[in-house]
């Protein structure tokens, strides 16, 4: 009877092809999205004369991209860390890439959008026509 389970060093090896597999997806998703930000970008100008809109637009754009790519880094980083090497140091850097990419993160939304994540309700309401019937 043959035995199929997983040792622990091939378990680990698998876990590192997934998470430099994500890496390389969040990578892609940053630089293919640049090119189609870019892309977009160049297009807008091209259709008209409004620069500053299209200026906005590609900076959401861009922001969403990268927004999107750091996602991936992060899952890679997760799994890169405790699945592969969960060491108590790892793990310690592990939060501060993540708190340093939240901040990115917050800071590219509030970038994109003018106002905090947490407002976005807030704001809808606020905006929303009071209906009198």
């Amino acid at each position: 009877m043959a035995t199929t389970a997983i040792t622990k060093d091939a378990f680990r090896e698998i876990a590192e092809g997934i998470a430099v597999g994500i890496e390389a997806i969040g990578v892609a998703v940053i630089v293919l999205g640049g090119i189609w930000a870019t892309g977009a970008f160049v297009s807008q100008l091209s259709k008209r004369n409004a620069i500053h809109a299209a200026l906005l637009d590609y900076r959401g754009n861009l922001g969403h991209a990268i927004l999107l790519g750091l996602g991936f880094l992060v899952a890679a980083d997760i799994v890169g860390t405790v699945v592969v090497d969960p060491t108590f140091s790892n793990v310690g850097v592990l939060a501060l890439i993540i708190a340093v990419r939240t901040f990115l993160s917050f800071a590219l939304e509030v970038e994109i959008s003018g106002h905090w994540p947490w407002q976005r309700t807030a704001l809808s309401t606020k905006q929303a026509p009071a209906c009198d019937a």
